[in-house]
């Protein structure tokens, strides 16, 4: 997802330890599971992200074409993508049957699916939900080797920039483009870098991007315990990433407000007149779309805007966009599993996602959805996206990613502090909490 991220203040080391307490009891719950267990066709709770409207209506439709077999119903889940993972992870925690189907954030799956949260997805469903998937969706729904969840909607950053401002600066954007270019434009046109400062999950996004960008993982062993876990924070692509950051930070290249910087207030200044280039989930062109409608902004700015894959670290080594979206994930106490991943298979179907984009702007982990006449029509930056979605790398999937995402916000903000010592007191730091010896 692409929502600010606010972490919690106190740490927790893995789902089945620290959820325990506080947890509404099982037995309370169990009035809250979906209907219909006796006799007729159940009634499955879908636990859905905030959005537009979509997920409700593709609810309708899927239960209208499930042939009386279910209906859906949606439940909204917390705005803030900490939110969402705290209370699902309470309930799961308590064995909740109403459950059914959750919306889930990538970095979180591996946490729900350790303790044996999830139902198993059928391996039908698995086969088939991510053969036509971009890598990045894969990636996002796959914890130890085995497919946990089923890829519903992919999101990715792109490069934004103004065509008049790359033109000034002497760039070539149908060429890839690195930081440090990105770096001097800025300087040479005296504009403003779009990057998200603010100390959030965006900081996270950012950081794990740049070493991804250099073939670095920022944890060498997935899936470990957490007080053996590696980490690749202090290595040369940590170096390299601290530099590009403190840098921006330091020479002011992202203007006067980037500690508060999150992604729509990146987008606004961006479509200000010191605004050049940005990095940005796919949400800000609709939003200039529809400032440009509602007369807040000159249609010139949005005739303007140019679009192109994330930019490089190193100019000879691919780039590694950030990976976010929403997989569709089946609670284990579930009451209807079996007609929980049957509207599973409705919900993301190939037809469903197009019309989840152009209807809500959140682009499909279907491969073949992009070639849907209308996704083209609407995003003449639909191909961009999903190459970007090829090429996108998930935030580091561990069952202690909280502690992993916090230890990183918190040493890598604000932008002007980050030096060469940042990634080796990120990563010792880490350590430390992992193992026991320290405190968020």
């Amino acid at each position: 997802m692409d929502v600010p991220y606010s972490p919690p203040r106190r740490r927790r080391r893995g789902v089945a330890l620290a959820l325990v307490t506080g947890m509404v009891a099982v037995a309370a719950l169990s009035g809250c599971s979906s209907q219909g267990g006796g006799s007729g066709a159940p009634t499955l709770t879908w636990y859905i992200n905030p959005d537009s409207g979509g997920q409700a209506e593709i609810a309708q439709r899927c239960s209208a074409q499930s042939g009386g077999a279910y209906s859906i119903k949606t439940s909204l889940l917390p705005r803030q993508a900490s939110s969402q993972r705290e209370q699902l992870a309470r309930r799961l925690a308590a064995g909740d049957t109403s459950l059914d189907i959750m919306s889930l954030d990538p970095p979180f799956v591996p946490e729900l699916a350790e303790p044996g949260f999830l139902a198993p997805v059928p391996a039908a469903l698995a086969q088939s939900s991510t053969a036509d998937a971009v890598e990045g969706a894969v990636k996002g729904a796959t914890w130890k080797g085995k497919v946990v969840a089923v890829p519903f909607w992919a999101n990715t950053q792109l490069l934004w920039y103004k065509k008049s401002v790359a033109q000034q600066a002497g760039l070539d954007m149908s060429k890839p483009v690195t930081w440090d270019q990105l770096m001097d434009a800025a300087r040479k046109t005296h504009k403003q870098l779009g990057v998200q400062g603010i100390r959030a999950e965006s900081m996270t996004v950012w950081v794990n991007a740049l070493y991804e960008s250099q073939g670095q993982s920022i944890i060498t062993n997935p899936g470990a315990p957490g007080d053996q876990i590696q980490l690749g924070l202090d290595s040369p692509a940590g170096q390299e990433a601290a530099r590009i950051v403190g840098t921006i930070g330091r020479d002011g290249l992202g203007g006067p407000g980037i500690a508060t910087q999150n992604e729509d207030v990146t987008r606004q200044n961006w479509q200000g007149p010191d605004g050049s280039f940005m990095v940005n989930w796919p949400f800000v062109y609709t939003a200039a779309q529809s400032a440009v409608k509602e007369g807040t902004l000159d249609k010139s700015v949005l005739d303007d805007m140019g679009w192109a894959l994330y930019p490089r670290v190193s100019a000879d080594k691919e780039t590694a966009p950030p990976f976010g979206g929403i997989v569709l994930g089946v609670g284990a106490k579930s009451r209807h599993v079996d007609q929980a991943f049957q509207a599973v298979k409705c919900i993301t179907s190939t037809q469903n996602q197009s019309y989840y984009f152009v209807s809500n702007g959140n682009p499909p982990a279907s491969k073949a959805a992009y070639d849907d006449p209308e996704v083209q029509k609407a995003y003449p930056m639909a191909n961009v996206i999903r190459q970007s979605l090829e090429l996108a790398k998930p935030r580091p999937q561990t069952q202690f990613y909280n502690e992993v995402s916090t230890g990183i916000q918190q040493r890598w903000t604000p932008l002007d502090a980050v030096t060469q010592q940042t990634p080796k007191e990120t990563q010792d730091f880490i350590t430390a909490v992992l193992k026991g010896d320290r405190l968020l």
